[in-house]
Formats: C-alpha cells, sequence, structure tokens
C-alpha cells in the first residue's frame, strides 16, 4: 500500500477499486466475523471508533489528499453496521472538510442496509455515501447456512434492492468454489439468479482460498468440502457467467485469488468470456488445484 498519513489498526483491507481512495478507519474488524471462508478479520476484536476519535482524523485525510483523491472508502469490514444517526455527522465531517467528491464508500451486510429506513439511505446517499461493496459469496441457502454467512437469498435481495431504490449503486462479490465440488452446480446457478434480480452496477467473482488448509477450512465448513481442481472451478465459473441475463453490470475476475482474468459487460461481453474459460479449459491439466494463498 502506498503511504497513508494515518497509523491504522492493522491488517487494512480494502477492495481493489480503492486503491487511490483515501481511507477512513469508521470500525476496526467484523462485527459478524463467523463465516467459515474469512480469516480477515480474526486477529481483531471488532470495534466503533467514536465521532471524536474520527473528527481530526478526517482533517489529516482532507490536508494530506487536498486536491488528490476524490474518493475516500470507509473500513474496517462493515463500517455500514453503524447506524445511520451515528454515520450521519461523519459523512458531514468529511463533506465539511474535503468538500466535493466523487463518492464516499463501505462494505456492508444486506442486514446493514435493512436496518436503516429509506429516508435514512437517501439521506446517507445525499451526503455522498454513493457505493457498497457487498461480499453476497452465494446466491444458494444452503451454502449460505454451511458457510455460516448470516443472510440468506430473500434476504440479500431485499437489502440490495433497498440499497438500489435510495439511489446507493452496489459492487456485488461471488467466490468461485465457495461450496467445493458437492455444491459447485447449485452454488453457480443460484448465484446466477440472485445477480439477475439484483443487477449490480459491478460484480466480481473471487476464487476461495484457505490460507490455513483444508482441514482448518473443513473444521469451519459446516458440510463435506471437497476441493476443485482449477478446471472445475472454470467450469462452475461457466455455468454461472452463461446463467447471468443482466444489462450494463461491469464485470470483473482480476483479483489476485483467481485463475483467470475476465474482464467485460454483461451480458453484451458474455459470448467472449465463456469462450475465454472454454480455452482455459482446454490449455489447463485435469488434476491441477488452486494452491492456498491469503483471502484478500
Amino acid at each position: 500500500m502506498f503511504l497513508q498519513p494515518l497509523k491504522y489498526d492493522e491488517p487494512l483491507f480494502r477492495p481493489p477499486g480503492e486503491a487511490r481512495s483515501a481511507i477512513l478507519q469508521v470500525t476496526t474488524g467484523c462485527s459478524w466475523n463467523k463465516c467459515a471462508f474469512c480469516e480477515m478479520y480474526a486477529s481483531k476484536k471488532f470495534k466503533i471508533k467514536s465521532f471524536e476519535e474520527l473528527e481530526p482524523e478526517i482533517k489529516i485525510l482532507a490536508d494530506f489528499y487536498r486536491g488528490v483523491s476524490k474518493k475516500i472508502f470507509l473500513a474496517d469490514g462493515d463500517a455500514f453496521v453503524l447506524s445511520a444517526k451515528r454515520l450521519i455527522p461523519v459523512l458531514k465531517e468529511i463533506r465539511n472538510r474535503f468538500g466535493r467528491l466523487q463518492r464516499i464508500s463501505s462494505y456492508a451486510m444486506p442486514k446493514d442496509v435493512l436496518s436503516k429506513s429509506d429516508d435514512e439511505l437517501k439521506e446517507l446517499r445525499a451526503l455522498g455515501l454513493k457505493l457498497l461493496y457487498i461480499g453476497i459469496e452465494s446466491g444458494d441457502d444452503e451454502l449460505l447456512r454451511l458457510v455460516n454467512k448470516g443472510e440468506t437469498f430473500n434476504s440479500t435481495v431485499e437489502g440490495i434492492k433497498k440499497a438500489h431504490n435510495a439511489g446507493i449503486d452496489t459492487s456485488i462479490m461471488i467466490i468461485n468454489g465457495l461450496g467445493g465440488k458437492n455444491y459447485s452446480e447449485q452454488h453457480a446457478i443460484k448465484s446466477a439468479e440472485i445477480i439477475n434480480q439484483v443487477n449490480p452496477k459491478f460484480l466480481s467473482t473471487l476464487t476461495l482460498s484457505m490460507p490455513y488448509g483444508h482441514e482448518h477450512f473443513q473444521e469451519r465448513f459446516k458440510g463435506e468440502y471437497v476441493q476443485q481442481t482449477i478446471v472445475e472451478l472454470y467450469k462452475e465459473l461457466r455455468i454461472f457467467i452463461e446463467n447471468l441475463n443482466v444489462e450494463n453490470v461491469i464485470y470483473r475476475s482480476n483479483h489476485v485469488s483467481n485463475n483467470l482474468i475476465l474482464e467485460g459487460t454483461l451480458s453484451k461481453d458474455n459470448p467472449r468470456m465463456l469462450k475465454q474459460i472454454d480455452e482455459a479449459i482446454k490449455g489447463t491439466p485435469g488434476h491441477l488445484k488452486p494452491s492456498a494463498s491469503l483471502f484478500l
């Protein structure tokens, strides 16, 4: 990460699209922190910063980034878990110090959106919070339960649509390989179904990583997890993409975890990306499995 003017409670994560954003650590850790697949905040205890703590940090960021950054990302794992009552003063202070911004963004869970009224969401949008990154991971209720996501197909659709109705865009993440071989097809099909219902502005697929190994993940996964080969992951991704029926969704599969880089606009570029996947399948030995890497 390039130079930052604040001392953060590490590790600090942000989406690839926020690489040049000013980062304000509104919370530390994740309020849920129970997902079987995620180790990002395992070393942290969830904590909310007070406005009195944040006020001088906003000033420091504004002075440091003046005329440079037009985007601000609210960290950590789900800063949007804060009530509108606590978020509004923070957004007002950001607006006061930074002036005109392109956007403010945050990670969020669907339940975070549902906990706020329509009027509160519209006010947050008016204050500059224009984008929420939501890792829905899968559209399959059985798999969501197995990984202890704390959300369902219906709660996810309801939360995302509520954000859209308030004018807040969403960037949605799906995890390729989340259920392993046994749940692969249902994961791909139901994930495509949920994306078709919400039609987000941005969509990305990441690949499941097991930084502490297969056995550790299996202990957290509430079912039998059978790891897939790279070819099987490609085939799952193919089912997902060929079942998508959305308009003008900017799609990326270019995360460090991904074995195949895909970029395009859905559904216009579906045929091209499906062809890329088919070529990757033909050119990849069928026995290869992805190596463990840190989930970022």
